[in-house]
């Protein structure tokens, strides 16, 4: 599976917040600033989501971990930088 710039940019964000924009299950958009590889809260079970569809992020506001669907992702902020 060829990744998008956007993909990329989230995965490469090297544990530095990143900020995610994209389209939810029910469609509605959704923003969410957070940061990938924190395994301080894991309760010590295996994801069963797929990686290849789905990235896990943990979500600073709501101090947990979200899943973003590859597909539906707008635009992603890194280093005050826009990548849409």
């Amino acid at each position: 599976m060829n990744k998008t710039i956007k993909e990329q940019i989230i995965e490469r964000s090297n544990g530095r917040f990143v900020s995610v924009c994209f389209v939810k299950k029910d469609g509605t958009e959704r923003v969410i600033n957070g940061r990938l590889g924190v395994t301080k809260h894991l309760a010590g079970g295996v994801s069963t989501l797929d990686p290849e569809k789905y990235i896990t992020i943990f979500d600073n506001r709501a101090r947990g971990y979200r899943a973003i669907n590859r597909s539906t992702i707008l635009w992603v902020k890194l280093d005050g930088k826009m990548y849409s």
